[in-house]
């Protein structure tokens, strides 16, 4: 990991309130290390990747995919369990974490446009093909396609940010996606 967790007891005070008696997240205790930062990045998230008129169950859809696409090792993990709570079956799971379309048969077609509007958006470059376009808004309407798509940009910018710092899982986290056969 290239910045050490801050402790609780060394955060500084722009940081704190980010601080939980339950476990911090490394993504905290790492941009802790730059509180005016900490402070704007946190309700940002809080916000992308909150609740709001797209279920969490799609919501975990995009993240998930989002993060195998990049191998975010941190975010696959993390979400891996956010989605299995969130009502997504283990062998749906199991599909969004090989980050292909291989096995994207276990989902809806609505959910297959999501998934390819998320493959377009986080896994090329340049312009997003009107196809992909074009399926996601026959399932969507356009304030659900700007949210999944800023869910999609935010979950990038997260899993570069955790991916390049070397954020570890949690032991929690292992011991569970190993108990669901994950």
């Amino acid at each position: 990991m290239l910045a050490r967790p801050v402790a609780a007891s060394q955060a500084p005070l722009l940081a704190r309130p980010y601080y939980s008696e339950q476990g911090t997240s490394p993504i905290v205790t790492s941009l802790a290390h730059v509180p005016e930062a900490l402070a704007v990045t946190m309700p940002f998230i809080a916000t992308v990747l909150g609740p709001s008129a797209i279920g969490a169950r799609t919501k975990e859809l995009a993240i998930l995919r989002t993060s195998a696409r990049l191998g975010c090792e941190y975010c696959v993990s993390s979400h891996s369990v956010v989605a299995l709570d969130s009502g997504c079956t283990a062998a749906e799971v199991s599909a969004l974490r090989v980050g292909t379309d291989e096995g994207d048969a276990v989902f809806s077609a609505s959910e297959r446009a999501l998934l390819g509007w998320v493959d377009a958006v986080a896994g090329a470059t340049g312009a997003v093909a009107p196809t992909a376009a074009a399926d996601l808004a026959a399932h969507y309407d356009e304030a659900e396609i700007v949210e999944l798509t800023l869910l999609c940009a935010a979950t990038v910018m997260l899993n570069r940010y955790c991916t390049a710092l070397g954020l570890p899982v949690s032991a929690a986290t292992v011991e569970r996606l190993a108990a669901e056969g994950l």
